[in-house]
Order: structure tokens, then sequence, then C-alpha cells
């Protein structure tokens, strides 16, 4: 029986992977909103691609993060979030210099975001771009506090 988080169902207990030999359970949240407006502008985003982002998704498509799919672009609600786990219900921002002053926006959005059951991984443009490598490894470890078997 799915469990139920912010009017939303959360589909969990399969392994979609291991870390480290570490159990990952599913979390896929049913039934996110979704606004059809904004499916071109997502488009664009996905076409246009910042560095960071490019840079970030070099490491993870294809599976290339522990067998993880994730997607680019992807419209939640009226919202749109740089990458999403939809196994896990994860959510992956890298936020530039613009969110520096979009302090209010950003609280609003992520507090919507969280309420659907999501979970948000943030890193700083410049980290993904000048220290990948431990950007990745914090990834890892959030993954494995969010949605391992052990938790």
């Amino acid at each position: 029986m799915p469990e139920r988080r912010g009017g939303q169902n959360i589909i969990m207990n399969k392994i979609i992977t291991y870390i480290n030999e570490i159990p990952i359970k599913r979390n896929f949240v049913e039934n996110l909103p979704y606004n059809i407006k904004l499916k071109s502008r997502a488009r664009a985003l996905r076409k246009a691609g910042n560095y960071p982002e490019v840079a970030f998704w070099l490491q993870v498509k294809k599976n290339g993060f522990h067998n993880i799919d994730f997607d680019r672009q992807r419209v939640i609600g009226n919202y749109i979030v740089d990458f999403y786990v939809k196994t896990l219900g994860l959510i992956v921002e890298i936020d530039g210099e613009s969110h520096n002053v979009k302090e209010e926006y950003d609280k609003k959005r992520e507090e919507y975001l969280e309420s659907l059951g999501l979970k948000i991984f943030k890193a700083t443009s410049i980290r993904v771009l000048h220290d990948l490598d431990n950007v990745m490894k914090e990834l890892e470890l959030f993954v494995l506090e969010h949605f391992s078997y052990q938790n």
C-alpha cells in the first residue's frame, strides 16, 4: 500500500540500486502536478544548457551515477527543476548567482516541492565547476541518508 504525503502517493520498498553495498529504496511520488504551459520552456532550457548543469549532466547521464536515471529540466507543478530522479522523488538544483536575489521565491518553491514529498539536493554552480568530485560524493551521501534501508 502506498504511503501518502502532501496528497501524493509515495511508492516505496523496492530496491532500485546499491551504493557502497547499501540498498537504496524507491521513493516514487505518483501524480505530480504538471503545468503543460512550461513544457516548451523546459525544452528550451535543456537545449540551451548552462555550463554547470552540462558538467553535472555528463556525470549522471545514461545511469552514470549508481545506475540512477536523471531527467533534465523537469516540470513539477508551476516550476522547472534542474534535475529530477523519478525513482527517488529527488530534485537536484544547481544554483547560480541569480539565486542570490531570489531568496523568497526560492524558499516558497522549495516548501512547495517538499510538500509533495520530494527531497531536494542543492549545489552551487561554482562548486559544480570547481569541485565536482566532492559534489558527487555529497550527493551520494544525501541519497544514502534519505533513501537507504538503513534509515
